[in-house]
């Protein structure tokens, strides 16, 4: 068997042609989120409680691992890798994985590496995840305002990030801002963000929150339908639907007045499962074929079963042909539990 040696040791891509993986309902899954850890050193209140009990690390792919099983992906043409968390950045020697996943891209077996971040970390890590064949991030923001951000994130630190933000700027990576959209939280900064965002060549996308795992607030008071925010948005901004994507669920508009772009993802008034591409691995080799459904595959046991990489990749067929139709969101006063219990950092946002 031929293989690559990366800097984490000897990682095996699967022989063959590179024949992308179609699920049942004829979607190509070409796009995969792994979650390398579920901490977080932030405590966003619509995302985790605030006295979370995390996984022990034991139970924790190694990076080799991790390396290895992202090698399997990309081999059976995955051509888009996400790393999330939690907070990617804060597990310990993270830029050994990062640059080791960046040989794919040298080899033109992968069109982007990318991460999703709260942006604590990118003071210290901005410049290597250039170097490593990383062009762009997501940033996690919800306000610009230091006493809200304060308020939403518990214990982030909002100097640090802007600080984060701008020395990914300096290192040349693309930048666009992820917000949650919380009612009587930041309904009425949307604007004032977007043009902060667009005046720093950043596009800025705001999500609808999702029903994960149990935190101390009740989500109907904070969900907004986006659809009521995009009308509030045309009160003051001209807003042209555009077919710009980035391999995610996000459906933008370009805003006539600031020349930049906005997207929406809105998994619960418009779901987006007819064109899903993605899958996301968690920390602990558990394959979720859907973010909204609990259904999940243990790759952890294929991949520690044998050196022979088959068995991994028909562990990885069997799971994606398992990959449903869609999910099922559901925020009102009669469904008081989430409608997935684990929250969001286990699966990688």
């Amino acid at each position: 068997m031929n293989t690559l040696a990366g800097p984490l040791g000897n990682a095996r891509p699967l022989q063959g042609g590179k024949t992308p993986m179609i699920d049942r309902f004829g979607r190509s899954v070409t796009y995969l989120r792994v979650s390398v850890t579920d901490r977080c050193d932030f405590r966003c209140t619509y995302c985790m409680a605030e006295n979370m009990t995390f996984l022990p690390k034991k139970d924790l792919l190694t990076l080799e691992e991790l390396d290895r099983l992202c090698s399997a992906f990309i081999a059976k043409g995955v051509r888009k890798l996400r790393l999330t968390g939690g907070e990617p950045l804060v597990r310990k020697n993270i830029m050994h994985l990062v640059r080791a996943l960046g040989r794919h891209i040298d080899a033109g077996d992968l069109d982007e590496l990318t991460l999703t971040t709260n942006g604590s970390q990118l003071v210290r890590y901005a410049s290597g995840l250039y170097d490593c064949g990383v062009r762009r991030i997501n940033v996690s923001l919800d306000t610009l305002d230091p006493d809200k951000f304060k308020e939403i994130t518990r214990w982030g630190d909002f100097a640090r990030v802007m600080e984060g933000i701008e020395a990914a700027r300096m290192a040349g990576l693309k930048i666009k801002l992820n917000a949650v959209a919380l009612k009587d939280f930041n309904e009425t900064e949307i604007p004032e963000m977007m043009r902060w965002a667009h005046d720093r060549g950043m596009d800025l996308t705001v999500i609808e929150t999702m029903p994960m795992g149990e935190i101390e607030e009740d989500r109907t008071d904070r969900y907004l339908p986006l659809s009521k925010l995009r009308a509030d948005l045309e009160q003051q901004f001209t807003l042209t639907d555009i077919p710009f994507k980035t391999g995610g669920p996000a459906r933008y508009v370009e805003v006539a007045e600031t020349g930049g772009r906005l997207g929406f993802i809105t998994p619960m008034t418009h779901n987006f499962c007819e064109g899903c591409n993605r899958v996301r691995l968690t920390c602990t080799g558990t394959l979720y074929m859907c973010l909204g459904q609990n259904d999940a595959a243990d790759l952890r046991t294929a991949l520690r079963a044998s050196d022979d990489d088959s068995f991994l990749s028909t562990a990885i067929n069997e799971a994606i042909q398992r990959k449903p139709k869609g999910h099922d969101f559901i925020i009102d006063r009669t469904h008081q539990r989430p409608a997935v219990a684990r929250h969001m950092s286990v699966t990688g946002g």
